[in-house]
């Protein structure tokens, strides 16, 4: 290779680090320059568009975001990388090639090699090094010794100090948290017995890893010392824990693939290790790592057998204590307006919310009205004479109401029906998930009778509202029939048949009514939830379609309906108007024995297969439209960014990275320049003598004395 070939490779290597300095034209997409357009200012003088340091952590690092680990402000730090010119200023250009960096797949390590080769030469300068790192660390961090044995491998000795070239430099970074870690451990053992306590192992962790780790295991780091005997913690203790959380991608392949694999979600300690075992090449981790692993993750569930939920409490660094939201805005200087603010936005989602179930459940009764109909026409039919029966059966009474009253008449009292769906499964599944909730265990696991209690209350609730609603619909339905027959009966409206029954009259059936929904939601929400899981194999690891839930919902209103049937039958007997030489029940027991002994058993179940046919597709027309509502009438004033999604998300169970991609990428960048130190980027005022020991490109005189 000649001088000038080695140039020129020195050439090509330093450009793709550092960026050609040219001005020339960099190719945006439009989202890209739209985010610098709406970040950007004007300059005064020459009015060309430039960001400020605000400008441009408003820019990668939006708020709304989670900054309870890595602080927003720290996100300035990459404000001198994308400054690459030193101007304290980011053009359109200088944007581009900052877009274009976080773009690479080793953006992380390239954003932090940046960072550190203040002088832009393309190799980071020891000095340099050790002076940022000097400069942004805490006041009370534990000592560091820069010119041990291990840095030295890195960076030559005092006598021989080399820069570092990129591939040097990330490998170093690699290393770094093991060695600090190392450092900090030899630092608190003063007799030398291999042993320290616990809360000096949560402050060396609290040092050098928080940026990385879920609140639960930060708050718990103490109750490592339980894994074996005695009250301190080992070195190999610590050891096998940094190895835990440095392989904390790796471990999430391996819980992931295993509890897929399990019948139940759930795995074990040896489950893991096998597991891992059968996917790795070697056996990658130690049984300690696995002990520290389940010790952690069983902390709220020590059953032995875990599942994802249990697992995203230690893998999930975005994981916090739900208490945390309340105090951190109560704490804050407008606490009481967020919290006001909080409350007021959750409000208005649950009202988003139940207007598109009411509008998901008043879609579904509309489309299965005219089987409710018929339905209800059969159940209120009392002869069991062929010579007196109106209908012969389902589809006979269809084709007479279609003939007698028109198409129309398939709907008559079709607006009481969709005005009671709101309020009649707003509080049947409200109430159904509340119950449910009380008696689940952490797991998500309930008994049988308990599902059987929540399902029963929940159809109990409901009667206060859907009774009234239930008796002025059924009276309009058969009101056609009865015009029909008596010539010169007038039609009469809903308000009418309101004003007629009063307050009491429109609670009559209330019994047969509670007497049918009680035993329907008893039957229908754990035949609901055992498909879900039993047949289509819904768990932690499985998240069903929509097909599959339209399914499992169809299916478990056909035994709940048809079972039921005699309820409403006797209910749909005690609220309709009896016509002139019909029997007149006067209470629930009187209903029974009189419909048994005018017209037998099998009156009992008069309009079940009509009611199966309406219940099963009801269900399904109101999930499938509820489905679409929420895509289509998105909660006013959130708009669908266009999110990246990294990972998959699994039934609230470690949720994969989620937003925007250069906030992604930024923060991953961020996690490696915080192992140096976690108040790196914090906002400190240095004293002169650290002023004038900064690099020049940082506005200092490199140490030179003026």
């Amino acid at each position: 290779m000649t001088g000038t070939d080695l140039i020129t490779a020195k050439e090509v290597v330093k450009e793709s680090l550092l960026g050609s300095t040219v001005a020339e034209d960099v190719q945006l997409s439009a989202q890209s320059t739209a985010t610098f357009e709406k970040h950007s200012r004007k300059d005064e003088s020459g009015g060309e568009a430039y960001m400020s340091e605000e400008d441009f952590v408003n820019a990668i690092a939006p708020e709304g975001e989670d900054y309870h680990k890595i602080k927003r402000e720290q996100y300035a730090i990459l404000f001198r990388v994308a400054d690459h010119r030193n101007t304290g200023k980011i053009s359109l250009h200088d944007w581009g090639t900052f877009e274009n960096l976080l773009g690479k797949p080793d953006a992380e390590y390239e954003i932090a090699f940046r960072l550190f080769d203040v002088d832009r030469t393309g190799t980071v300068k020891y000095e340099d090094l050790k002076k940022l790192y000097e400069l942004n660390k805490g006041p009370n961090t534990i000592p560091f010794d820069w010119n041990c044995e291990w840095a030295t491998l890195y960076s030559g000795g005092k006598k021989r100090r080399h820069d570092l070239t990129y591939p040097q430099f990330s490998q170093m970074l690699r290393g770094l948290q093991g060695e600090r870690i190392r450092q900090a451990f030899h630092h608190f053992d003063k007799d030398g017995d291999g042993y320290i306590e616990p809360e000096d192992f949560q402050r060396i962790i609290l040092e050098t890893a928080k940026h990385k780790l879920s609140d639960h295991l930060l708050e718990n780091l103490h109750t490592l010392c339980n894994i074996s005997t005695g009250s301190k913690i080992s070195y190999a203790n610590v050891r096998a824990f940094q190895n835990m959380i440095r392989e904390m991608d790796l471990v999430e392949m391996v819980i992931r693939q295993a509890t897929a694999e399990s019948t139940d979600g759930k795995i074990t300690r040896t489950d893991f290790l096998h597991e891992a075992a059968r996917i790795t090449r070697f056996s990658l981790f130690t049984p300690m790592e696995a002990d520290i692993l389940f010790h952690f993750a069983s902390l709220d569930n020590p059953s032995g057998r875990l599942g994802l939920t249990d697992f995203a409490k230690v893998l999930d660094a975005s994981w916090r204590n739900p208490v945390f939201n309340a105090y951190e805005k109560i704490g804050s200087g407008n606490g009481v307006k967020t919290a006001t603010g909080s409350i007021l936005l959750s409000v208005l989602e649950s009202v988003h919310h139940f207007a598109l179930g009411s509008l998901a459940g008043a879609f579904g009764a509309f489309m299965v009205y005219p089987i409710d109909l018929v339905k209800t026409r059969m159940q209120n039919q009392r002869s069991s004479r062929v010579g007196e029966m109106l209908y012969k059966n389902s589809w006979d009474c269809a084709k007479k109401v279609v003939r007698n009253e028109g198409f129309k008449g398939l709907y008559s009292g079709v607006l009481p029906q969709l005005v009671g769906v709101a309020p009649e499964k707003a509080i049947k599944l409200t109430v159904n998930d509340l119950v449910r909730g009380h008696f689940s265990s952490k797991d998500g696991s309930i008994l049988l009778k308990h599902e059987l209690i929540a399902g029963g209350m929940a159809g109990g609730c409901q009667v206060v509202f859907t009774n009234p609603l239930e008796i002025v619909k059924i009276r309009l339905q058969v009101q056609g029939e009865v015009a029909k027959s008596l010539e010169g009966t007038p039609r009469r409206s809903a308000m009418w048949i309101v004003r007629n029954l009063g307050l009491v009259g429109l609670y009559k059936g209330a019994s047969a009514c509670l007497l049918r929904d009680v035993p329907f939601s008893a039957i229908y929400f754990p035949t609901y939830n055992h498909l879900k899981r039993d047949l289509f194999g819904e768990s932690q690891t499985k998240k069903l379609g929509v097909l599959h839930l339209l399914t499992a919902g169809a299916i478990a209103g056909m035994p709940a309906a048809y079972l039921t049937t005699p309820c409403d039958v006797i209910k749909t007997r005690l609220q309709v108007e009896a016509r002139k030489g019909e029997s007149q029940y006067t209470s629930l027991r009187h209903a029974a024995k009189t419909i048994w002994k005018e017209e037998g058993f099998k009156a009992f179940f008069k309009g079940g297969p009509a009611r199966i046919l309406r219940s099963s597709p009801q269900f399904g027309f109101t999930l499938a439209a509820y489905e679409v509502l929420q895509n289509v009438l998105p909660m006013p004033g959130k708009e669908k960014d266009e999110r990246t999604h990294v990972g998959v998300s699994v039934a609230g169970a470690l949720p994969g990275q989620e937003g925007p991609l250069n906030y992604l990428r930024s923060r991953n960048a961020l996690k490696i320049i915080l192992d140096l130190d976690e108040e790196f980027g914090r906002v400190k005022i240095p004293g002169k003598e650290k002023w004038m020991g900064l690099p020049r490109a940082m506005g200092g005189n490199g140490g030179v004395s003026s």
